[in-house]
């Protein structure tokens, strides 16, 4: 890395930061401003940005200015995450065009505050994308027995309580990206700076947000039709209690009657 490449870094800390209260503290307590939806936060020539859904981005930031970014965080975060995600990139500063490619970010401009929040709107949400990824992956491969059990055997051989219980953990799973898909839609900071757009956009190319949203929306239909087939199974266990309730009670009248001929 040569004098003039820097160093950027994007993390997904948490589910999400009480930002109301998290930009009342910095904005308090530290040189920070708010642009929409975005705390920026100057640690003399270096840069966090931080996004309401857990992640910060962190433009030539050093390690101990990270840390101690990190634990005021920590103190607004729900959900902390117990495995870190991050990503990690090389950027220049007043090169001849704006560029990326083998994850350096040249552009041509220098280090000016909104130049660096467009691109790490893309960043943020790369990375919050990679942790929907993740979640929705590992839910399917957890649960993916339960169709080859069923076409093995024709039922899913799990009781009422266990069926409920992973029911409840796709519906999690599957209600918590849908709720939060609107972060990967264009920012609303470009609604009021459309000029910086195209650094936006020429990052979530390079990061194919749109191809990596669409797979994700696979997954989450995929995650829907195990719903669906669990709702099945325990409406066909419940019927079938009850269908064994009925014919036990009928048994017990015909003896019953029987008894009662008898004597």
């Amino acid at each position: 890395m040569t004098d003039s490449t820097m160093h950027c870094i994007t993390l997904c800390l948490a589910n999400a930061f009480d930002f109301k209260k998290l930009s009342e503290s910095l904005l308090a307590s530290r040189r920070a401003s708010l642009l929409k939806d975005v705390l920026l936060i100057d640690h003399d020539n270096a840069y966090s940005m931080v996004f309401p859904y857990g992640v910060v981005v962190h433009w030539n930031v050093s390690l101990d200015e990270r840390r101690k970014l990190q634990t005021q965080l920590f103190e607004f975060a729900t959900d902390i995450h117990e495995v870190i995600e991050e990503d990690n990139f090389k950027y220049k500063v007043n090169a001849e065009q704006h560029r990326i490619q083998f994850d350096c970010i040249e552009m041509a401009a220098d280090a000016e505050n909104k130049n660096l929040v467009a691109v790490s709107h893309a960043m943020a949400q790369s990375i919050k994308l990679s942790s929907f990824e993740k979640h929705a992956q590992d839910t399917i491969e957890k649960t993916k027995h339960l169709p080859k059990s069923l076409a093995k055997t024709g039922k899913i051989n799990l009781s009422k309580k266990a069926l409920a219980k992973i029911r409840g953990q796709l519906f999690l799973t599957n209600s918590d990206i849908i709720l939060k898909f609107d972060l990967l839609d264009i920012p609303e900071f470009f609604w009021e700076y459309p000029e910086y757009q195209t650094l936006y956009t020429q990052m979530a190319n390079y990061l194919e947000l749109a191809q990596r949203t669409n797979i994700l929306s696979k997954k989450l239909e995929t995650i829907h039709v195990l719903l669906e087939m669990l709702a099945d199974e325990q409406k066909h266990h419940h019927s079938s209690t009850l269908e064994w309730i009925i014919i036990i009670l009928i048994g017990v009248e015909i003896a019953i009657t029987l008894i009662e001929k008898l004597l």
